[in-house]
C-alpha cells in the first residue's frame, strides 16, 4: 500500500515565507510533508508529478468574484453560474472562491440571501467556495443576524456607498460597522460618491452623450477619492477592519497607505483591470467599449497602473482579486447589448451592465509581467485573503498537518509565450477584455485537496462539478480592532 496518495517532486515551492527546491507529500487531501528536494526519494504514492522545476504555489484564493446573480439593478445577469464560474476558476490556478449572497433592498433577512445562494451552488462547484453577504437593507433584522452569520461560517460581507440599488446611508453604514466589530466580521466597501456619480450623469444627459466611454466620465476619480477618505473615516471611528474593493486610482490608494502608516486596520484589494486596461478601452467605434465598463472604471494610463502595481508591491493592496463579474456581450436580453435601442443606437452607459470577466486570468495575467516577487504573488493572489476571510492555514498555504492540498504548478521556464484569446477560456462570456494580451505563464496542474482538477497538457480541465466543498470560515487572522474593549459613545 502507497505511504502517499500524491508526491509532488522537484519544484521550486513559494510560499510567503519562503522559495526553495521541496518537494511535497499529500496525504488525505492534506499537506502531509514540504522536505528538501529528494528527502522523497524512494517513497511510494499512488501519483507522482515531477514539476521538472517549476514553481509550485499555494493554490490561488479568489475572494471577489460574482456568480449566478440576478439582475440587482438594471438589466443585467450573471453570464457565470456556479458550474461555469469555478471550472474558469481551476482552469486559472484557483483552487477557492469567496463570491457573493446579494440581499435585495426588499428583503429584510441576510440569512434568507444566505440560504438562497446556497442552493445556487451547492453540488455545482469544481472549486472550493464560501460567500460574503451584500448588505443593501440594514434593517434591525439584518442587523441581529450578524452572530447567526457568524455560527453559519460567514466572516464578512459587503456594503456599497453608491448605486441606489445597494447604497447604504453613513447612518447606516455605521450600525453594519458597530455589529461587525462585535462579532467580529470583516466589512467590505465598495467606496465611491453616489451623489457625485448621479449629478455627473446627469450632466452627461443634458448634453446627450450616452456612449460606453462615458461611463468613465461619469464615474471620477473624486468620487472614489472622496469615498475612500469618508469610509476610512467611519473605520476609524468604530475602530473595526475594513476592505476597501476594487480600488482603482493611486490617489485613492494614498489614503488608504496614509491610514495603514497610522496603524489602522484598513485593508485593500485591487484588480487586473486597473493593471492593464485604461479609458482608452471604453473608446471604442460604436457599442465595443461597453466589454470594459466596470465600476470604478479603468483609469487614464500608464502612471495609474504604475500607481497600483506600487501599491500591490509596497503592501497597501492586501488581496488581488478578479472582481469576475461576467456579462455576455452580445446577449440582447440580459447581456451588454441589452441597453441598445433605437433610441440609444450605442446604448446608454448608465445602464449598460457593469463588469468585466476575469476569474480564469487573473493569476497568468500578473505572473506573466514578471512584476512582482514571487512571494508577494503568492501573498496578493492566495494568503492574505486566507488570512482576511479567515481561510488561513487550512487555504493559502502548505502548512504540514493544516493546509488543504491546493497546489498550483506553472511551466518551468522556457513557456513559449502566446496571445491570449477567449476561446481558450472556460467561462461562459463570450469575450475577455484581456484578449491579444501576452502570456507567458498559465497554471500546468491545479491540485484541489491533493485531486488533479486540470492538467493543461493532459486534456485540460479533469476535475469533477461537485467536488467542490462550501468552508465555513473563521475570524480575519490579519490586525483587527485596535482596543480589545468594546465601543461605547460615552467613552469615544
Amino acid at each position: 500500500m502507497a505511504e502517499y496518495d500524491l508526491l509532488v517532486l522537484n519544484g521550486l515551492v513559494v510560499t510567503v515565507d519562503e522559495t526553495g527546491q521541496f518537494d511535497i507529500a499529500v496525504k488525505d487531501g492534506r499537506i502531509a510533508k514540504v522536505v528538501p528536494r529528494g528527502a522523497l526519494d524512494g517513497v511510494t504514492a499512488n501519483k507522482t508529478i515531477d514539476a521538472e522545476g517549476g514553481m509550485v504555489m499555494p493554490g490561488g484564493v479568489d475572494a471577489h468574484v460574482h456568480l449566478a446573480e440576478p439582475a440587482l439593478f438594471g438589466k443585467g445577469k450573471s453570464a457565470d453560474d456556479y458550474e461555469t464560474g469555478s471550472r474558469s476558476a481551476i482552469a486559472g490556478g484557483t483552487t477557492t472562491l469567496i463570491t457573493f449572497a446579494p440581499q435585495r433592498k426588499s428583503e429584510p433577512s441576510l440569512l434568507a440571501a444566505l440560504a438562497q445562494t446556497h442552493d445556487l451552488a451547492r453540488d455545482n462547484c469544481y472549486s472550493d467556495y464560501s460567500f460574503h453577504l451584500i448588505c443593501s437593507n440594514a434593517g434591525p433584522q439584518a442587523i441581529s443576524e450578524f452572530a447567526a452569520l457568524r455560527e453559519a461560517g460567514i466572516s464578512s460581507l459587503k456594503i456599497y456607498m453608491t448605486y441606489e440599488a445597494l447604497q447604504l446611508k453613513d447612518s447606516e453604514i455605521l450600525d453594519v460597522l458597530f455589529e461587525a466589530r462585535k462579532q467580529k466580521i470583516v466589512t467590505m466597501i465598495h467606496a465611491e460618491n453616489g451623489a457625485i456619480i448621479d449629478w455627473t450623469i446627469r450632466k452627461l444627459e443634458e448634453k446627450k452623450l450616452f456612449d460606453p466611454k462615458y461611463h468613465v466620465t461619469s464615474h471620477p476619480p473624486v468620487a472614489e477619492i472622496e469615498a475612500t477618505y469618508r469610509a476610512i473615516s467611519l473605520s476609524s471611528f468604530i475602530d473595526v477592519p475594513i476592505l476597501i474593493v476594487h480600488v482603482s486610482s493611486p490617489a485613492a490608494a494614498k489614503h488608504i497607505s496614509d491610514a495603514q502608516k497610522r496603524g489602522l486596520p484598513i485593508y485593500a484589494e485591487t484588480c487586473p483591470q486597473y493593471l492593464f486596461l485604461t479609458r482608452k478601452d471604453l473608446d471604442k467605434p460604436g457599442f465595443e467599449g461597453a466589454k470594459c465598463v466596470c465600476s470604478p472604471p479603468p483609469r487614464e494610463g500608464e502612471q495609474d497602473h504604475e500607481g497600483i502595481w506600487q501599491g500591490l508591491e509596497n503592501g497597501t493592496f492586501t488581496v488581488l482579486s478578479s472582481d469576475h463579474c461576467p456579462f455576455l456581450y452580445e446577449d440582447t436580453q440580459v447581456g451588454k447589448k441589452s441597453v441598445i435601442s433605437a433610441n440609444y443606437p450605442n446604448g446608454h452607459f448608465k445602464y449598460i451592465p457593469n463588469g468585466c470577466p476575469g476569474v480564469e486570468t487573473r493569476m497568468s495575467l500578473a505572473l506573466s509581467m514578471n512584476r512582482l516577487k514571487l512571494q508577494k504573488f503568492v501573498e496578493v493572489t492566495s494568503t492574505n485573503a486566507a488570512k482576511l476571510y479567515g481561510l488561513y492555514p487550512r487555504k493559502g498555504g502548505l502548512v504540514p498537518g493544516e493546509s488543504d492540498a491546493d497546489l498550483t504548478i506553472w511551466y518551468p521556464d522556457g513557456m513559449e509565450e502566446y496571445q491570449l484569446t477567449n476561446s481558450m477560456l472556460h467561462h461562459n462570456v463570450d469575450y475577455t477584455p484581456y484578449e491579444g494580451k501576452t502570456i507567458k505563464q498559465w497554471p500546468r496542474y491545479t491540485i484541489l485537496r491533493g485531486e488533479v482538477v486540470w492538467a493543461k497538457d493532459e486534456g485540460g480541465l479533469i476535475g469533477k462539478k461537485g467536488y467542490g466543498q462550501f468552508l465555513k470560515r473563521d475570524i480575519n487572522s490579519l490586525a483587527g480592532s485596535l482596543s480589545k474593549e468594546g465601543w461605547s459613545v460615552e467613552n469615544f
